[in-house]
């Protein structure tokens, strides 16, 4: 395993300015973009489309795609910033080592439109894909950091709409904890080197929007019901703020007697399978994530 890689990059991230000032969201979202654009994104094809009423981008491999089925994409920021270019680099990784297309949803942002607006817009596009003949069976989920909440909580919103759920979830380092009373919050405070505690509750009020936390939707960690919940798949790194998220959910997942897979990697910082080609470990991450949805949608 690649122990000098991962001493390199956590390195390489602390280069970055430490601690947390609270800057206007625009600029948030400007570094944001900045930041995620210098990952690599695999050749792909893509497509700008609309998909209830939302923005979308339908990413397919270069030579069309190979096998049936959907991946709908839910790209991280902190629920405040990002879109589905951000996240471009772990959707073509998804698509090209799976074959299957994707779509990838440009969902409504905080604070304009705080919780649960994007649940909301998650939800409304899996609908659509339901109203256009899409079999569930052919549809996966799958996200990183709040994409990675959204695929638990968009499938809790399914569920309740009594909506026929999805085929398997994969959530990269997902954020499902807006209570924030996972151990790691602390114990991982200064071991992250993304994320303080100070910046999550700046982010995190301007999701909530003054609405309570303690709510499945908010905090499906602590408080989700998951029976009859597809299989998942919840990935993250030892030097995560959120670490305990994961941990948390797949407990209640084997709770609810609900096929989970809990993989974590050590020493890598939150949403580590960004860093394709400088660490091996991102790779070797997303070839375990495209085995589980190969394995749970349609070969052909």
């Amino acid at each position: 395993m690649s122990r000098q890689q991962r001493t390199d990059i956590d390195a390489m991230l602390r280069r970055a300015p430490q601690g947390f000032t609270p800057v206007p969201v625009e600029t948030m979202r400007e570094n944001f973009a900045a930041l995620m654009a210098t990952f690599p994104v695999p050749p792909v094809n893509t497509t700008d489309l609309t998909l209830a009423s939302r923005p979308a981008v339908l990413v397919e491999p270069e030579a069309g795609a190979t096998r049936p089925g959907t991946i709908l994409y839910f790209h991280g920021g902190s629920f405040a910033l990002g879109s589905p270019w951000t996240a471009m680099g772990l959707t073509a990784s998804l698509v090209t080592r799976t074959g299957v297309r994707a779509l990838s949803i440009d969902y409504r942002l905080a604070p304009e439109h705080p919780f649960p607006a994007g649940i909301l817009d998650c939800l409304a596009a899996y609908r659509a894909l339901l109203e256009e003949g899409a079999d569930p069976a052919g549809i996966a989920f799958a996200g990183d950091s709040a994409g990675g909440g959204l695929t638990i909580t968009t499938t809790l919103a399914a569920r309740d709409a009594g909506l026929p759920l999805p085929a398997a979830l994969v959530a990269f380092s997902p954020g499902l904890d807006h209570t924030r009373t996972g151990a790691s919050m602390h114990t991982k405070q200064g071991i992250d080197p993304f994320f303080t505690t100070e910046g999550m509750a700046h982010t995190g009020e301007m999701y909530l929007g003054g609405q309570d936390p303690n709510q499945p939707l908010a905090a499906p960690a602590v408080l989700a019901d998951l029976t009859g919940f597809p299989p998942i798949l919840l990935q993250a790194g030892t030097n995560e703020l959120l670490l305990d998220d994961a941990v948390r959910l797949a407990q209640r997942a084997r709770d609810a007697e609900v096929d989970v897979i809990l993989d974590i990697t050590a020493g890598v910082p939150h949403v580590f399978q960004s860093f394709i080609g400088r660490l091996d470990e991102a790779g070797l991450a997303l070839d375990r994530a495209a085995l589980f949805l190969s394995q749970h949608l349609p070969a052909h």
